[in-house]
């Protein structure tokens, strides 16, 4: 992070929530230097940028890959293991925390 120049136009990400996005401007506040994305409009702590690789591509799936996935899902919730974990619940939505 430190020595890497960050400008407008570059793409980046926030290393504190994984936000990727491109900066589209900086600004000063309390003596702390910032940067808007674009995916967001808020802005992020300079120290917290890091470039992005433009290599980096996202994977994308086939529509087979994603049936495949929704029926192992299926199988596990028709699973005698799962239903016996719900019956043991008494849907409280406590967050124990």
């Amino acid at each position: 992070m430190a020595g890497e120049v960050i400008e407008t136009g570059m793409r980046v990400r926030y290393t504190g929530t994984g936000t990727t996005g491109t900066v589209i401007r900086f600004e000063r506040q309390n003596g702390k230097e910032y940067a808007e994305l674009d995916t967001t409009h808020l802005l992020y702590r300079m120290d917290k940028l890091v470039p992005v690789e433009a290599g980096i591509e996202k994977k994308h799936h086939t529509r087979e890959e994603f049936k495949k996935t929704i029926e192992e899902e299926r199988e596990f919730m028709s699973g005698s293991a799962f239903q016996e974990s719900l019956k043991n619940i008494d849907q409280s939505c406590e967050g124990g925390g």
